[in-house]
């Protein structure tokens, strides 16, 4: 989602650019790759280095193996990397040690535990990146407390609200929500997939309990990852399949129309932190702690411990944070990548 629009904005502009595009596999599910890229217009990738799955030191490793030589090969400028995945780690620490310039899209975003492996990677990136392209206010803070030169540093607003802008014409013409017999604004929508919160057996155990307690009073749709619901089996839990339904994994213009007429969102997802914001639409983070806070100043995001009591709680409070038109946020206006874009060209042209 972060990519895509950068990726249009430099095809507009041709003779300006020549853009090579990676996939390194990381995320490896071919079916949902594959629909994500046909939905948001990605192009076919250029290289493929295919990593799949394995420990966050195995996949950085096997990332940068097989990144170096597609870069020694292409010579590029730049190297744009987004976001805080182990990939945008790998692909960085190639770029800089041959001496190449990394951009960082969303760089600065800070949630101050160092238990999250996003964390480490965002961190990391930021200390090496040549030019940090931040999204809103915070993170340019965070940066100026970590003593980098502001010289480094340009907010560009927020590139995932770009794929968002760009795609609700479509987005509002799905009919998943129909077809799963469900109506406006009165069914809760689910998205886990952070291991703290997915692989402890305890955790996940008080998660399933509150959506069983809140799909007593609303439908609670749940697009689950076939390993999630293997654990979500083994708890051995009693629930009413039509009240909570599980879904199979969404494609982007489903999930983000289930999004938009929901009653409230619970997720443990960074993007959907800032979607739902952007939507006005309330949202409960299933963690202590967040990298965007901006959502939480503005009222549509909370924050909850993985406890039964305290999600309950919060699906009952959620209507209250329902902005209507949406949250207004400076520079998440569809417009990001134009500026990215900008930046690239006023560096390298």
């Amino acid at each position: 989602m972060k990519v895509a629009p950068i990726i249009s904005e430099m095809s507009r502009r041709p003779g300006e650019f020549d853009q090579r595009l990676v996939h390194t596999g990381q995320h490896y599910d071919k079916n949902m790759s594959d629909t994500f890229f046909r939905e948001l217009g990605i192009p076919e990738p250029d290289q493929n280095l295919g990593i799949g799955s394995g420990t966050h030191a195995e996949q950085t490793a096997q990332i940068m193996l097989g990144f170096e030589p597609v870069v020694c090969a292409f010579e590029p400028d730049c190297v744009i990397v987004v976001g805080d995945v182990n990939s945008s780690l790998a692909a960085t620490l190639v770029a800089v040690k041959l001496g190449i310039s990394v951009a960082h899209v969303e760089a600065g975003l800070r949630s101050f535990d160092r238990s999250m492996p996003e964390e480490l990677n965002r961190v990391l990136i930021d200390q090496v990146a040549d030019i940090l392209l931040t999204p809103s206010p915070d993170a340019d803070s965070n940066l100026r407390r970590e003593g980098v030169s502001q010289s480094r540093v340009v907010r560009v607003g927020n590139v995932m609200i770009d794929a968002l802008v760009g795609h609700l014409p479509a987005i509002r013409t799905r009919t998943v929500r129909v077809q799963a017999g469900l109506s406006p604004r009165e069914y809760v929508l689910v998205t886990l997939h952070r291991p703290a919160n997915v692989d402890d057996g305890e955790t996940l155990g008080e998660i399933v309990d509150a959506l069983i307690e809140v799909s007593r009073s609303y439908p609670v749709v749940f697009p689950v990852h076939p390993r999630t619901r293997s654990r979500i089996d083994a708890l051995g839990r009693n629930f009413d399949a039509q009240k909570l339904k599980m879904l199979e994994p969404l494609g982007y213009l489903d999930f983000a129309a289930l999004v938009l007429d929901s009653k409230c969102v619970l997720t443990d997802s960074g993007g959907v932190q800032e979607e739902t914001t952007f939507l006005g639409v309330p949202c409960i983070t299933i963690r202590t702690t967040t990298e965007r806070p901006i959502t939480i100043q503005l009222g549509t995001n909370v924050l909850v411990p993985a406890r039964r009591a305290d999600i309950v709680l919060a699906v009952s409070e959620a209507q209250e944070r329902r902005l209507d038109g949406g949250a207004s946020i400076e520079l998440w206006d569809g417009r990001a990548a134009q500026r990215i874009v900008d930046v690239l060209r006023s560096e390298f042209g």
